[in-house]
Order: C-alpha cells, then sequence, then structure tokens
C-alpha cells in the first residue's frame, strides 16, 4: 500500500463509525418508529435513512447504488419505504437522530464545542472536493450515492455538517469501490464471497445482505474457475492480490477530497476526531465485526 492509499484508508476509518451511528443508535430506531417504519429489525430504517438522498428510487436504482444486496432483499423495502415516508420527511428524520445520537455520545457541551466546529470545517472542505468521477463505470448517475448526498443542504449545526461531510465521503468512497469491484469482474455475490475469503468477515456476516446458498455457492465456484478461490473457499494468492488491487483502487478513486484539504488539514482533522472515534467505538454501539472489513483492510 502506498503512503497516500494507507492516509487515505486512514480517513476513512477514522469516518466511517461517526456516520455509522446512523444505522445503530437508539434514537435513530425512534425516530424512525416515529416516521411508521417497522424497528423490529434494522433494515427497514437502514434502507429509507441511506436511500432517501436519491429521492423516491426504485428497487433497480437501489439495488444499483447499494450493490451488495441481493435483489430480492432490496424489494421487501423499495419503493414501499416512501408509502410509508416521502424522502424528503426521511432526510429531516435523520438529522433528527444524528442530532441526538452525537448528543447521547459525546454531551451538549462537546457537540456545540470549538473541536467539533473545527473537525465540521476541514472535513466539509475535503467533502466539498468530492467529484463523481467514476459515474462512468457506475452506470445511471441517479445510482450514485455520493453525488447525491453532496446534492443535499450543509446543516448548520457544526456536529450535524461533520456528519454530513462524513456520510458525502464514505458514499464518494463506495462508489468507487463499486467502480473497482466491476473493474476487477466481481459481480456482487462475487464481490462478498472473495472479500470474505480473504479474511474481511465470516460468511455468515454477509448473510445479511440476502444472498442465498445456492447464489452463494455458485459465486464460489466461478471464483474457483478464475483460480480466485482454494477448494476450502479460502482465497489463493491470485485472489488475495485482486482483492489488494480492489482495495487500492478504492483508495486512489476516494484520496481527490484528501489531497484538496493537504496534509496538515488532514492530520489536524486525523487529531480532533481521535476521541469522538474512540468514544464511538467504545459505546458498544456498533458491531465488532462488519462487512465492510473495517479493521481487516
Amino acid at each position: 500500500m502506498t503512503g497516500e492509499a494507507a492516509r487515505v484508508r486512514q480517513m476513512w476509518h477514522l469516518l466511517e463509525p461517526l456516520h455509522a451511528v446512523l444505522y445503530y443508535a437508539p434514537a435513530a430506531f425512534e425516530e424512525a418508529a416515529a416516521l411508521g417504519y417497522d424497528t423490529e429489525e434494522r433494515w427497514a430504517s437502514y434502507f429509507a435513512w441511506r436511500a432517501a438522498p436519491l429521492g423516491a428510487a426504485g428497487t433497480d436504482e437501489v439495488v444499483r447504488a447499494f450493490h451488495s444486496f441481493a435483489p430480492a432483499t432490496v424489494a421487501q423495502y423499495v419503493p414501499a419505504s416512501w408509502a410509508t415516508a416521502p424522502p424528503e420527511a426521511v432526510l429531516a428524520a435523520r438529522l433528527r437522530a444524528v442530532d441526538r445520537a452525537y448528543r447521547a455520545l459525546f454531551g451538549d457541551r462537546r457537540v456545540e464545542g470549538a473541536g467539533f466546529a473545527e473537525a465540521a470545517s476541514l472535513a466539509r472542505r475535503a467533502a466539498e472536493a468530492a467529484t463523481p468521477g467514476v459515474l462512468g463505470a457506475l452506470g445511471p448517475a441517479d445510482s450514485a450515492l455520493g453525488p447525491a448526498n453532496a446534492a443535499l443542504p450543509w446543516p448548520d449545526a457544526p456536529h450535524l455538517a461533520l456528519w454530513h461531510a462524513a456520510t458525502v465521503l464514505r458514499e464518494h468512497r463506495g462508489d468507487g469501490h463499486i467502480a473497482a469491484l466491476g473493474a476487477a469482474g466481481l459481480d456482487p455475490v462475487e464481490s462478498l464471497v472473495s472479500f470474505a475469503a480473504v479474511g474481511a468477515a465470516r460468511p455468515e456476516v454477509f448473510a445479511s445482505r440476502g444472498w442465498g446458498e445456492q447464489e452463494w455457492g455458485a459465486a464460489r465456484r466461478r471464483l474457483q474457475e478464475r483460480g480466485l478461490l482454494a477448494a476450502d473457499g479460502t482465497a489463493t494468492e491470485a485472489g488475495r492480490e485482486l482483492r489488494a488491487k480492489v482495495e487500492l483502487r478504492t483508495d486512489e478513486e476516494a484520496a481527490a477530497p484528501w489531497r484538496a484539504l493537504g496534509e496538515e488539514g488532514r492530520v489536524r482533522l486525523a487529531e480532533l476526531l481521535g476521541e469522538p472515534w474512540l468514544e464511538t467505538i467504545g459505546s458498544g454501539m456498533l458491531p465488532g465485526e462488519n462487512t465492510l472489513g473495517i479493521g481487516k483492510v
């Protein structure tokens, strides 16, 4: 991994937990329930929260944008999500959810303090430099989550602006990751199988994406035929090399915001994010093992 790639990946690791509170915080489930979503399990709210920047998107759009979910799983929630609450109501509720979650995690004085304001300013500068350069590889522009989030109004409150910047940057990175997977010849289920094969997470963790045993098994066989998987389902040397190239290209696609911010700004932002990152991880709110491979790649 190059020095720049390592720095880009570090910023992803620091910002991802600050974004992800939306999907796990008790306040987020309360706000989702108030909109009318079933919160017995997290997927109804997850699909609404994450897809709302696309507008009243249909199943095909969300399948493309989310990439790793089986179409049948997406169809359980989209477009029915918008019959429960329109996207504009969901977008307003997710800011309320993040406000409550951040205040519960960090306290009113912290989120309203100088540290969060400085972090928000730096993160916004980076996020505003995110470019939709990968759209040609993704397909229709309405399926790209980075530009969709970037087009939303910036919240006034610094802690919400920080969350919004983290969201723009993580979805911009996600768009680039989808492009990198496509360039590597990996379809959605193959992407997950190959990721599990390099130890990013146990195969059981990826079951949430909705692919059945037959689909998972067929993808394993295709990857074995390409020499990317061994008979036991672990990655061969070629499989590891391919996944390493995917991650490196993802870092390259995600680098422009950090180049624009500059090394001094990036280092300062990393310093400012360190304590909130530790507190978020230490809260126990987020799962210890995840499908993104945080901490493993």
